[in-house]
């Protein structure tokens, strides 16, 4: 299981950032789209470090056409050396519709069409054929020598996929390398619900469950005391009270049978009280959404829930400021992952 720290990508800090989690040993690092850019941070990273895989996780896919996509995941993939992920989502209909002024209908076929119409692009600049993409959502047929930057030393990037419902994760099965689960969601719903799902996506295109990765971020409450673990977990509340308030994460909160608590959160999005987003997160709705334990635990906590469900996990945790306590962290999963190995090769042949 490989690990991610999650930056800031504030361009005055990431490339400091960036080292550092290098430094601490994280396999990678993840920029999300909020208030910044993904991708500009990225190539400040790029350039910061040698060692991490760096990637959106995730840029918001449909305001950006697929050649603006191509062209980034491209460029990175250079800039990296090989070491970038696309990663993409649909995000919501409000903030498609409304922040970005775009169109989000059909948002799983459209996301499934927008992977195609990117890779069209890869493929018509590393063979020099015409483009020639013709979907329901996307159609693209002018690529003139003059505006292809030709064959990538290092191939195309890996293309992962947000989901959070079955029909977006049968997608990220189908044509995506991997698929982003959201931290708004429990372990039983993505055994039960995500992964049977990508498998379909991977039965419908004759793939493999080794042709995707699963990537979860973790919401992390921690502290060296009550008082730390105390602040942690209001903040983690407010974070999850906030997703919680919006349509898209119902499935997770029926699927645990959290009855009442989508329109309860919504209820205080809708009156603007946002200071009291992370009340209705119950001690038990927290301990299944996020890992909640003393900093000497957090490493087998971390383990014991995710070992051999995920393939990458991500956090965002006060690395730089303590960069010792998060090494040791990392090598600690990373050893109870080798025993969880090696015991399971013994049961096998035992």
């Amino acid at each position: 299981m490989r690990v991610h720290a999650i930056l800031d990508p504030n361009l005055a800090t990431v490339a400091n950032d960036a080292r550092a989690a290098e430094a601490v040993g994280f396999d990678g690092a993840w920029t999300t789209e909020t208030a910044h850019d993904p991708f500009l941070p990225l190539a400040i990273a790029a350039a910061a470090t040698t060692k991490l895989t760096l990637g959106t996780a995730v840029a918001v896919a449909f305001p950006r056409s697929p050649t603006h996509l191509a062209m980034l995941g491209d460029d990175l993939q250079r800039a990296t050396d090989g070491k970038f992920i696309l990663g993409i989502g649909s995000q919501v209909r409000a903030h498609v519709e409304r922040r970005f002024s775009a169109s989000f209908d059909h948002p799983a076929a459209r996301m499934r069409e927008l992977v195609l119409a990117i890779r069209a692009v890869w493929d018509s600049w590393r063979d020099g054929t015409p483009l020639d993409f013709a979907g329901e959502f996307y159609r693209l047929s002018l690529m003139l020598p003059f505006f292809s930057p030709g064959t990538n030393p290092f191939g195309p990037p890996p293309v992962f996929i947000a989901a959070v419902g079955g029909r977006m994760a049968e997608v990220a099965g189908e044509v995506a390398d991997g698929v982003f689960v959201h931290g708004f969601s429990t372990t039983g719903y993505l055994r039960e619900v995500t992964v049977p799902a990508v498998e379909r996506g991977l039965a419908l295109a004759g793939r493999s469950r080794a042709d995707v990765e699963i990537c979860r971020p973790v919401f992390v409450v921690t502290g060296r005391d009550d008082a730390e673990l105390k602040t942690a977990a209001q903040t983690v509340r407010n974070r999850l009270g906030f997703y919680g308030s919006t349509s898209a994460y119902k499935a997770v909160m029926d699927h645990e049978g959290w009855d009442g608590l989508g329109v309860e959160l919504a209820a205080l999005a809708r009156a603007g009280r946002w200071a009291e987003i992370g009340g209705p997160i119950t001690d038990d709705v927290l301990d299944a959404l996020a890992i909640v334990a003393p900093l000497d635990g957090v490493a087998e906590a971390i383990s014991n829930r995710f070992e051999g469900l995920v393939d990458r996990l991500s956090f965002n945790v006060p690395f730089s400021r303590d960069p010792q306590t998060w090494t040791t962290v990392l090598d600690t999963i990373r050893a109870l992952g080798r025993e969880d190995v090696g015991q399971g090769r013994e049961a096998e042949t035992g």
